[in-house]
């Protein structure tokens, strides 16, 4: 039996198979709000076979989003607009859908990747932008505000109001983005880093922000709902965050009741050094569940059933998340059902779509057609 297409259990969700969608930067909210594009995105992987369908990153605050194309849960017309999309999914949606909540600190602010995705001037659309340090992520741009004692507090009241708001529109599953160099990693790398108060300085201090709007988070969301964490492994920068610093964050997550680590790594430095290959990211995972003890997500160029499989069965992570692949095949997880033998649900009307060597691909069917 296929290890991929086992079910997995994380509190009150149990996921039909070991394939998470990553979630996926579109570019194509209006203000915030999502749009035609996002049901038809959403809508095509809700279909797709996976165990869990992850919405974009989706900013806690207007100057919390990297582009002024990125989806948003700040206020209620955010959420009206969101929840009309997802009314229109769920009618024939197969999978789960959950959700990441960010804030892209100094990161913020910045042109879609299609515009060049260059810092956007204050005078040609941008907007000022804040992290731990009055540090820029390039020399060449302008610095953010550092944060005072009342930013902490209201990013914080932020993260919690958007987590609140999707409860209310039905969230299976929540993610807290901790990486690629947005303002919660800002905080755990020395990089980004440089505070001289009780969030700079040791890896204690560095961690403590973070992990106070994890608390503040899962304190409220109901607690049959997961609550995990994407962080950047490591920053791929002598002197920076290591895999290390990742197992201690991530015990401590655990022991707040943190239910999976998400392992990615890279995204706070442009002197990063990243070997990039198959698999590249798995070892962070491997490395985090092992000596950390908590359930963990391997991601980073898996785009082949078989190595994916060889993750899940190996043990090297509890599950793996899948996006470019994805997008180029929404239906990627019937593909890698058919390449391991195992089955996969499809809504009734594509019943007729498998291939011959994969008869019982969408289980015990019946097709008689007049």
């Amino acid at each position: 039996m296929s290890a991929l297409f086992q079910p997995f259990s994380l509190r009150g969700l149990t996921l039909e198979n070991r394939i998470v969608i990553s979630p996926m930067c579109q570019y194509s909210a209006d203000h915030g709000r999502a749009t035609a594009w996002h049901h038809t995105h959403l809508g095509s992987l809700s279909l797709s076979g996976a165990g869990l369908l992850m919405i974009e990153a989706t900013a806690v605050s207007p100057e919390g989003r990297i582009t002024n194309g990125c989806l948003g849960l700040w206020d209620d017309a955010t959420e009206a607009a969101l929840a009309d999309t997802l009314a229109a999914i769920r009618q024939n949606a197969l999978v789960p859908i959950g959700m990441q909540i960010a804030h892209a600190g100094r990161k913020a602010s910045s042109a879609r990747p299609w515009e060049g995705g260059a810092l956007l001037p204050l005078d040609a659309g941008g907007w000022e932008t804040m992290g731990p340090s009055a540090l820029s992520q390039r020399p060449e741009e302008r610095a953010p505000r550092e944060m005072t004692d009342a930013d902490l507090a209201l990013v914080r009241d932020q993260f919690v109001d958007t987590a609140r708001r999707a409860v209310r529109l039905g969230m299976a599953a929540i993610e807290l983005h901790c990486a690629h160099g947005y303002l919660l990693h800002e905080f755990l790398s020395p990089i980004a880093n440089q505070r001289t108060d009780a969030y700079g300085g040791s890896r204690e201090n560095r961690m403590r922000y973070p992990l106070e709007i994890f608390d503040a988070v899962r304190a409220v969301v109901p607690d049959n709902i997961p609550v995990g964490v994407r962080v950047s492994a490591t920053d791929w920068v002598e002197g920076g965050w290591t895999p290390e610093d990742s197992v201690v964050f991530a015990q401590a997550l655990r022991a707040r009741g943190c239910d999976w680590i998400d392992a990615s790594s890279g995204g706070v430095s442009p002197l990063q050094q990243i070997p990039l290959s198959t698999g590249y990211q798995v070892p962070f995972a491997e490395k985090i569940r092992n000596e950390a003890d908590i359930p963990t997500i391997a991601v980073g160029l898996i785009n082949e059933a078989h190595e994916a499989e060889a993750i899940v069965a190996q043990g090297r992570a509890d599950l793996v998340a899948v996006g470019r692949a994805f997008l180029y095949n929404p239906h990627w997880a019937w593909a890698a059902a058919a390449e391991l033998g195992a089955t996969v649900k499809a809504p009734p009307q594509y019943w007729r779509a498998f291939p011959r060597h994969a008869k019982n691909l969408f289980g015990e069917t019946h097709f008689g057609a007049r």
